[in-house]
């Protein structure tokens, strides 16, 4: 019983052997290079959209927590719209 379970065995591991070795060589071609390119391209863009759409959220709240105006309405310098809450008399 023990030889034809390492002949299995090593059946086995070759055949995972040359497919990888398949997916490493497609990988290194022209297109596979190309593709690689790609998908870290898209990965890159949607990374920079999630970083401005974050960067966007927490500017909309600081705004509201300093009582700013909405960006919509930026014309230049930032103005109050009223006094913040948190400036309570603390006396």
């Amino acid at each position: 019983m023990g030889r034809p379970l390492w002949f299995v065995a090593g059946a086995g591991v070759g055949v995972y052997a040359a497919a990888r070795a398949r997916r490493v060589a497609d990988a290194l071609t022209a297109d596979g290079l190309r593709d690689r390119l790609r998908g870290w391209q898209a990965g890159a863009r949607l990374f920079a959209e999630e970083v401005q759409q974050g960067r966007t959220q927490r500017e909309t709240q600081l705004r509201e927590q300093l009582g700013l105006r909405p960006t919509e309405a930026r014309t230049g310098t930032p103005e109050l719209t009223s006094a913040p809450d948190t400036q309570k008399d603390h006396h």
